[in-house]
């Protein structure tokens, strides 16, 4: 198990200091303008970023690259035009984001693909551990609350400025969600995420984003390459001890395709297994989200080195 790299923390650290003023900025014109307005103003920083962020464009084209090897019926190649287009893809869900936030997203817009799932983890009133990726639009788990019973959602991110970002959340008016800052998962935070399984509300964490605090993290075999991932979903579902339940959402034929998996009832292990356990746990994961990516590729938003053998 390994520490995240530094060009892992240098892109966070510059993606965070952009994210914050444009997150603002955005949601405070999508109120004013509609959609219809602010969607070709998004593309356009979008278009500026893909022009000028040569690290982010780089790691879109290695991606890319490697989604020709493993996933040849999509047609996709490594090149300038198709790189475009997947950026163009991370405008289009920054709006997703803030429809979801808002409380925009109904039955008109979203497909669940197996609803009873969903409703049954809903039912029980249990807490659960939702294990997510930069696969389409994490935040749609904000509909999730709004179109069954609702339940309140802790969003664990790895940024210092959870605040702030808890206050754009309420400028557009996702009252029922709260970004949880994680620097380091220790007995306090633990005990926190405890009491909130507990009352039955569901933790929200990302497995395929390495943090940057040096957190460790195990390889896997993802799109015909060795990758890092995390082991702090694995580690925190077997400290909370609940369901672990895997979330994927993703835009196709117009609307947002919702798909609760069951994953785990429980992630337990010995002293002697946890290596092991965490490791397959986390394989596990990668297998299901190269699955889904095979549905979407240009939906997945990770434009930084990734897999161990990039630059």
């Amino acid at each position: 198990m390994r520490a995240a790299t530094a060009s892992q923390a240098s892109w966070a650290h510059s993606r965070e200091r952009g994210t914050l003023w444009l997150m603002r900025l955005t949601v405070i014109a999508l109120r004013r303008l509609g959609r219809p307005v602010m969607l070709p103003v998004v593309r356009l920083i979008a278009l500026y970023f893909f022009v000028f962020g040569r690290q982010a464009r780089c790691a879109s084209l290695d991606y890319l690259r490697r989604v020709q090897a493993a996933i040849p019926e999509s047609g996709l190649r490594p090149t300038l035009w198709h790189a475009h287009r997947h950026f163009q893809q991370f405008a289009d869900s920054i709006l997703d984001k803030l429809d979801a936030w808002a409380g925009r997203v109904n039955y008109d817009t979203v497909y669940f693909e197996d609803h009873a799932t969903l409703r049954g983890v809903a039912a029980s009133g249990r807490g659960v551990l939702i294990v997510g990726s930069h696969l389409g639009n994490l935040e749609i788990c904000r509909a999730l609350a709004k179109l069954n019973n609702r339940v309140r959602l802790n969003i664990l991110v790895h940024t210092r400025h959870a605040d702030y970002f808890n206050r754009v959340l309420e400028m557009a008016g996702a009252s029922d969600v709260e970004l949880v800052q994680v620097t380091a998962f220790d007995a306090g935070l633990a005990l926190v995420l405890k009491e909130r399984i507990a009352r039955g509300e569901w933790v929200v964490i990302a497995a395929d984003r390495v943090p940057v605090h040096g957190a460790r993290t195990v390889d896997v075999r993802f799109l015909g390459g060795t990758a890092p991932l995390p082991i702090g979903p694995y580690v925190l579902a077997g400290v909370l001890g609940c369901p672990v339940v895997l979330l994927f959402c993703m835009r196709r034929g117009g609307r947002i395709h919702i798909d609760f998996e069951r994953f785990a009832a429980s992630i337990e292990w010995r002293r002697d297994d946890r290596s092991a356990v965490i490791a397959g746990q986390a394989q596990r994961f990668a297998d299901r989200l190269e699955h889904h990516l095979r549905l979407a590729p240009l939906q997945w938003f990770n434009f930084y080195p990734f897999w161990r053998d990039d630059d």
